[in-house]
């Protein structure tokens, strides 16, 4: 006589909580490293499918390192300590190079709006200072690559760069914190003017007075008193200041290079995700 088939074992009680429980949502600090996360690999999904950008970019800094350095170490018009011009000046075209990546990184979020992407994204559990840092590092990515061009660049003209390993990791670092700045500055205008003709307008507006007013092309000491003073509260001096330090070996301040790097980063990501929902209307 054949045996009596099993009865299969009931569901206990916790499976079936489990089963009709809904998920946790994670909370937001646990969203933050995976939304960074994607939106980095997104941008080098970007640049691996269309180099174009990467090349064109390259064309500015390469100008100013050929012509503007070389010529005015010639001439020996600028004090840099007993530096080449043209070493002392590599640091700060791989700041403006990042600068310039970064600055208008608020036309992409606007055209995100405009395809109806941006509000896909706030409807999502993902906190809005999550999206908007995830976007920032992301500028940050493009920058660090543009960086890189910049560098083999000044290697090729003989410019004495520093290959310590730590000291390049350090340069990454000063161009990411820098980069996540601007691309901030960039959104919280976009928040603001809610276009793109009118963020290009004011992205123009402020990019040669940020450059021009920091001590990329000259050192604070041959600046009038008034723009020094400007130059002390523009965050580009500062990455500058640290680039040198890393790659050059010049004196410099890095710890309160990177704590006004730090604190630049924060605050430019609190005003772009306040002002992220009136992006979206």
């Amino acid at each position: 006589m054949s045996e009596a088939p099993a009865v299969p074992q009931a569901a206990s009680a916790d499976g079936i909580g489990l089963l009709l429980q809904a998920p946790r949502p994670r909370a937001g600090w646990r969203l933050l490293p995976a939304r960074v996360g994607a939106m980095c690999a997104v941008e080098l999904q970007k640049l691996r499918h269309d180099r174009t950008e990467l090349y064109t970019r390259a064309v500015q800094p390469a100008l100013w390192l050929l012509i503007f350095g070389q010529t005015f170490t010639r001439i020996k018009a600028i004090p840099t300590d007993g530096i080449p011009y043209i070493d002392y000046l590599a640091p700060g075209i791989i700041a403006q190079s990042a600068m310039f990546i970064a600055i208008f990184y608020g036309i992409q979020i606007i055209w995100e709006r405009d395809a109806g992407i941006l509000n896909k994204l706030l409807v999502t559990p993902t906190p809005r200072s999550a999206l908007i840092t995830g976007k920032a590092f992301a500028a940050g990515v493009k920058s660090l690559v543009q960086a890189v061009v910049v560098v083999l660049i000044a290697a090729v003209l003989g410019v004495a760069l520093t290959w310590n390993p730590l000291k390049l990791l350090g340069v990454a670092a000063v161009v990411v914190l820098g980069s996540a700045f601007f691309s901030c500055l960039s959104m919280t205008i976009a928040g603001i003017v809610l276009s793109r003709d009118r963020l290009m307008g004011f992205g123009q507006a402020i990019t040669m007075p940020l450059f021009f007013g920091s001590n990329a092309l000259y050192p604070l000491s041959v600046m009038p008193g008034w723009l020094q003073a400007v130059s002390k509260g523009n965050p580009l001096s500062y990455q500058v200041d640290a680039l040198r330090g890393l790659l050059l070996g010049t004196p410099a301040h890095l710890a309160l290079d990177f704590a006004v790097l730090l604190v630049a980063a924060a605050l430019g990501i609190a005003a772009a995700s306040s002002l992220l929902g009136r992006l979206a209307r």
